[in-house]
Parts: C-alpha cells; sequence; structure tokens
C-alpha cells in the first residue's frame, strides 16, 4: 500500500442513514481481523465481504478498492489510541499509582481487539516511518501527562523517562497476551506487580503535601 500522496486517491463512501453506517461497520471489522490474520497484500475484497456476510457489490459500494479501506481502517486505528492516550489523564486525576500502573498495563491489551491490523497496515506505508514516530510520540506524551496527572510535583523530563519504561511494559504485557515474547504462565501477574511497585516508588512521595 502506497501513502495517499503517491497514488490517485478515491475516498471512501460516508452513508447518511444508520442502516449504512452499520454496514460499513462490519466491513471495516472484517477487513481489520482478515488483515490481522494473513496480512495486507493476502487480503482481498472478496474475502472481506465474505467474511463480513456481505455481497462483494456491496462492499464496492462504500469502498472503490482495497487500498480505501486500510486507510480508513489506518486512521480509525490511530484515532482510538490517540483518543485512549487523551483520556488517561481524567482517569489518571484520581487515581493511586498503583492504580494508574494497572490502567497503563492493561491498555494495549484492551484496544488490541479495536486496532489489531494496525501493525500490518503500517508495514506497508511507504511513510511507515513518520507514522510510527507520530504514534509513539501520541503514546508517550499520553503517558508522561497521565504520570504527571497523578503526581503534579513530578518533572516533566522525569515523566517522560518514566513514560518511557512504561510503554516498553505496556508493549510487554501486549506480547505476553499474544504469545509473541517469551512468557510463562505467572509472568503477566509479576510484570503488574513490578509496574505497582515502580510507580509507587516514584510517585508516591511526589503526591504529598
Amino acid at each position: 500500500m502506497c501513502s495517499t500522496s503517491s497514488r490517485t486517491h478515491r475516498t471512501a463512501l460516508q452513508p447518511q442513514r444508520a442502516v449504512g453506517r452499520q454496514r460499513v461497520a462490519d466491513l471495516l471489522v472484517a477487513a481489520s481481523d482478515l488483515i490481522a490474520e494473513h496480512g495486507y497484500e493476502a487480503t482481498t475484497m472478496a474475502a472481506i465481504a465474505k467474511r463480513a456476510g456481505a455481497r462483494v457489490g456491496s462492499l464496492y459500494r462504500f469502498f472503490p478498492n482495497k487500498e480505501a479501506i486500510a486507510d480508513t481502517l489506518l486512521h480509525q486505528h490511530l484515532d482510538i489510541l490517540r483518543e485512549a492516550y487523551d483520556a488517561l489523564g481524567q482517569r489518571a486525576a484520581g487515581a493511586t499509582p498503583e492504580e494508574l500502573a494497572d490502567l497503563l498495563i492493561d491498555l494495549l491489551t484492551t484496544l488490541y481487539p479495536r486496532v489489531k491490523s494496525l501493525p500490518a497496515l503500517m508495514d506497508v506505508r511507504t511513510d511507515r516511518t513518520e507514522l510510527s514516530r507520530q504514534s509513539r510520540a501520541t503514546a508517550l506524551g499520553g503517558i508522561s501527562a497521565a504520570l504527571i496527572a497523578c503526581a503534579p510535583k513530578l518533572d516533566r523530563q522525569e515523566a517522560d523517562d518514566i513514560a518511557t519504561v512504561m510503554l516498553n511494559s505496556m508493549k510487554t504485557m501486549l506480547g505476553m497476551a499474544l504469545k509473541t515474547v517469551p512468557t510463562s504462565p505467572g509472568a503477566p501477574a509479576e510484570l503488574r506487580l513490578m509496574n505497582r511497585l515502580y510507580l509507587a516508588a516514584r510517585l508516591t512521595p511526589l503526591r504529598s503535601g
């Protein structure tokens, strides 16, 4: 899949009726599932329609080609991640460091079903490096803001450093859940405990007074 700037861009149809919006949502879920399972190149329009229980003509009515589906999914997934990280600050303001650790360590695992095709979609983009940079910046910025909301006296540079540590832990927890990294039955609980203790040690002294 090329970047939209390097090819003729034909946009997806935006349905006005609720039934049309639901049909598009179903088609996008089917496409995301197939791309996550088989990769972008191996996923066909016919397979997407079949997975969604729709006629292929219905799929083409809303999406002129597979690139339009991929572009829609990519922006949808990135929006979901941005909204999730933006919402962290509000939840963190009333949370203890241990509660915030749990929120963070579970975040990517919770979001994964909604953005499961994102890695495969980004892999075939010509602007993958820039998208990855933006995605990481969004994550780190959201985590850092949540840490400061939890412990307002936290220095911004320290918050950024802690955010980097937490993002790596979050990715490890997701890898354990997907079994893409070495793990054992008790390892997720140990990782959770480690992050609770870590944030308690770093944030609790900055919450008093």
